[in-house]
């Protein structure tokens, strides 16, 4: 099942953000073959980074919440909250999606 994970940065956490950036991509890289969208949530200014949006088949539950849990924005202690929901996707992507090729 797809779940969804919303997951919002701690006011203070820009910096801490750009820092652990790197090993945040390298952890979602390995999960790329299961990612339905991933990205950050921005603020109104569609510039800084408050969180994060993904999207991602696991096989439960508490595998998606084992996962998150070993994220490296998780243990560094980026987000003030976390959210996890299954996801059923029932709209065919136009918006905000490159075509294919």
């Amino acid at each position: 099942m797809i779940y969804a994970l919303y997951l919002v940065d701690r006011p203070d956490g820009a910096e801490l953000r750009q820092r652990v950036r790197p090993a945040h991509k390298d952890y979602l890289a390995k999960m790329a073959g299961r990612i339905a969208f991933a990205g950050p949530l921005v603020a109104d200014d569609g510039q800084a980074m408050v969180g994060s949006l993904l999207a991602i088949d696991f096989e439960s539950r508490e595998a998606a919440q084992a996962w998150i849990a070993d994220e490296p924005f998780t243990k560094a202690g980026l987000y003030a909250s976390t959210a996890v929901h299954g996801f059923v996707n029932l709209w065919p992507q136009k918006a905000g999606f490159p075509p294919a090729p």
